[in-house]
């Protein structure tokens, strides 16, 4: 059986799941993605994550979810960013798979990574589901566990749990499209939701600071974005994994190499990051 696949992401973690699934037997025909993105303080236009990857192996774009047919067998969407209509949904004969970065029915939402993390969760892992109109909530098709490193970033933590949805999608594809799975509910009971999360969220007081424990937690789990940050006299500093401190318009540095440019405020960090 050669499935006519299409493919729904946008960011990093997808496209970390479209790269492995490119080289597969089961490379999509169509990705669907977000539109390319002023970012940055030059606004230069960049493009997806998941469209750089689909130009590398040659697979066909499209900003519109409407483009994918009746001619598809199947979709597989990982963090595409948008609710997916009904009217869609039924297109694809075997219908959409989402791949997940949680053991679902926990952490359903935008950020079940950094809610693992700030939550001191010890274990995670990577669920597929058929996709239906509510969110995070249709029946489970497979799912695996994965142990969380104490120095796991989301960065680090995303790209383990792409890697591990990647390799449990190719395994389960040919019988879920042999029709040799029975997917199984979720335990809608026991469903927890993640917030969305903003830059605002990774903003601490200096002079307040979380205690030690929540406040690594909040450096690994808001790492590489919106990051930990503070603000003292209108100046922003950011704290990074590995006790780095970052001033506004600078390079990450050490505590050391922090005193050295910044003495007034050296102390206040250094108790902040020993606390």
């Amino acid at each position: 059986m050669n499935p006519k696949i299409a493919f729904f992401g946008t960011p990093k973690i997808a496209a970390q799941v479209l790269e492995k699934l490119a080289k597969s037997p089961h490379k999509p025909h169509l990705v669907i993605t977000g539109q390319d993105q002023h970012l940055g303080r030059s606004l230069a236009l960049k493009a997806s994550a998941v469209k750089l990857v689909a130009e590398k192996h040659n697979i066909a774009i499209s900003y519109k979810m409407s483009d994918i047919n009746k001619s598809f067998d199947l979709a597989i969407l990982v963090a595409y960013g948008h609710i997916i209509p009904d009217s869609v949904l039924r297109k694809p004969k075997y219908g959409f798979i989402n791949v997940h970065p949680s053991l679902l029915p926990k952490y359903r939402g935008p950020s079940p990574i950094i809610s693992a993390i700030l939550a001191g969760d010890k274990i995670t892992g990577s669920t597929l589901i058929i996709l239906d109109s509510d969110l995070d909530h249709g029946p489970i098709i497979a799912q695996k566990e994965l142990a969380i490193a104490t120095n796991d970033t989301h960065d680090s933590l995303a790209g383990k749990l792409a890697a591990l949805g990647a390799q449990l999608l190719i395994r389960t594809l040919p019988d879920y499209l042999h029709q040799n799975i029975s997917p199984n509910a979720q335990n809608h009971d026991e469903a927890t939701y993640t917030e969305k999360i903003t830059k605002a969220s990774g903003k601490i007081d200096i002079d307040n600071p979380p205690e030690k424990v929540m406040l690594n937690r909040m450096i690994r789990a808001y790492y590489p974005w919106p990051t930990v940050w503070t603000e003292v006299d209108g100046k922003r500093f950011k704290l990074l994994p590995e006790g780095k401190i970052q001033p506004e318009g600078k390079k990450p540095m050490t505590l050391k190499e922090f005193s050295n440019g910044y003495r007034l405020l050296a102390n206040k960090f250094k108790n902040v990051l020993a606390n």
